[in-house]
């Protein structure tokens, strides 16, 4: 095991991660129907990583939309398995998004925002977060 990188990677391993240790995640929970359908799952969670950080091994593919901010949102997917594990948004410049289940480890650090809960389903709860918002982080 490197102790000085923690690793990331899609399904079948044709897309592997690799972040600095100690490098801070800002790890968020989002609720919102693309997330949703992204992953299949109620919610999907997100850790942000400053970009100088992250190193990224392997081909991926992209997929761009529009977030309800009106700026571009951009999934990166394996495309041999079609893991979703990189994401870049114009929000949020200088920082990658990498899905906190692809680091396949249960003591990551839990989210500590939970956005777009007025589309989170019911049975849900993100009890780790300290900062709720119904829409966006501005909404």
């Amino acid at each position: 095991m490197d102790r000085d990188h923690i690793n990331a990677a899609c399904q079948c391993g044709g897309v592997t991660v690799s972040v600095t240790a100690g490098t801070t995640a800002d790890v968020n929970a989002c609720h919102c129907r693309d997330c949703q359908r992204r992953t299949g799952a109620p919610f999907g969670v997100i850790a942000w990583f400053a970009e100088s950080g992250v190193f990224i091994d392997g081909e991926t593919r992209s997929f761009a939309r529009k977030a309800d901010s009106g700026r571009d949102f951009t999934s990166h997917f394996c495309p041999r398995c079609g893991s979703s594990l990189l994401f870049s948004a114009a929000l949020k410049p200088g920082v990658i998004g990498i899905a906190a289940g692809a680091f396949a480890d249960p003591a990551f650090p839990p989210p500590v925002r939970s956005v777009w809960e007025q589309t989170q389903h019911n049975w849900v709860d993100i009890p780790t977060a300290t900062e709720h918002y119904p829409r966006g982080r501005s909404g």
